[in-house]
């Protein structure tokens, strides 16, 4: 039976976050369905969603990484709107109604994010972003951005200029939340499953943005709670709920800075001078060996 909206999620070792996360989309929209991709979960999770959750559409698998789980999930669902959500993610009751209707009224619109707050109470800046051009992103390796948060020139990543209680476009949110037109998602042929993990959002903005020309919007007459990187491990605001191996962490903290890498060489190589990306590529390397060198210790 075709649904107006699929909430596709991935389950990577989650059970901490599977009941309050599927407890609360429960009877949040009238027409909804939800799917869940295992990504090759050794914990409990698999199995209380089986048994306890029979009204989502469950699929079993390895960890194919975060792209390719996703962009598997959607070949099952039949939404004319795709919700990708984290596990660690509640969205406000009736933010999917009114999305709905936002996305019915603005048709050239191919992505909304809510505002998405974390555990204490600030919102998560990564639902909030510019693109990563060479100067944000060299502020932000620099940690002029943080120095400058309220700047819009030391700290354009994350778009402080904007007003946060009224809605505008953005160029890109974090990838546990957002709300996609099925059409905008088929103009771009989904996430690239060249990325495992990190960059993927920032990459299918880009392309759906730049490449397509569907507008991006921040909402934030309602909110998503979010418990972030729940199951990578590497997240101050989650790292005590459940210790996760050093070798998980330290691929974690790899990977993050080499998805930089992998965007940079994808879309700016042909659009800045070669000098700066090398800087930029150099910068990244130097990044992850010290987040990798910091994470051993931790």
């Amino acid at each position: 039976m075709k649904k107006k909206v699929s909430v596709i999620i991935t389950n990577y070792n989650e059970g901490k976050f599977v009941e309050s996360c599927l407890n609360n989309l429960k009877d949040s929209y009238e027409n909804l369905e939800v799917i869940v991709k295992n990504q090759g979960s050794s914990d409990s999770s698999p199995e209380l969603i089986k048994n306890k959750y029979p009204w989502v559409k469950y699929m079993e698998g390895e960890n194919d990484g975060l792209s390719l789980g996703y962009n598997k999930a959607v070949k099952v669902a039949t939404g004319d709107y795709y919700l990708f959500l984290g596990m660690d993610a509640q969205p406000s009751k009736g933010s999917i109604d009114y999305l709905v209707s936002y996305m019915e009224e603005n048709p050239d619109i191919g992505l909304a994010t809510l505002k998405l707050v974390l555990k204490d109470g600030n919102m998560d800046i990564d639902c909030h972003r510019a693109f990563p051009t060479p100067f944000n992103s060299i502020m932000k390796l620099s940690g002029m951005s943080r120095l400058f948060p309220k700047s819009k020139i030391f700290n354009g990543f994350f778009l402080p200029h904007l007003d946060l209680s009224k809605p505008h476009e953005i160029d890109n949110c974090i990838s546990h939340f957002m709300f996609v037109r099925k059409n905008a998602f088929d103009s771009v042929n989904g996430f690239d499953e060249d990325y495992f993990l990190w960059g993927e959002d920032i990459d299918f903005c880009y392309r759906l943005k730049v490449i397509k020309g569907w507008k991006i919007m921040f909402i934030p007459k309602y909110t998503c709670s979010h418990w972030k990187g729940g199951s990578i491990g590497i997240r101050n605001t989650t790292r005590h709920l459940e210790k996760r191996p050093l070798k998980h962490r330290l691929k974690m903290q790899r990977m993050s800075t080499e998805a930089m890498s992998l965007f940079m060489r994808k879309h700016y190589m042909d659009k800045y001078p070669k000098i700066l990306l090398y800087f930029m590529f150099f910068s990244a390397k130097v990044l992850g060996n010290f987040r990798v060198l910091v994470e051993t210790f931790r």
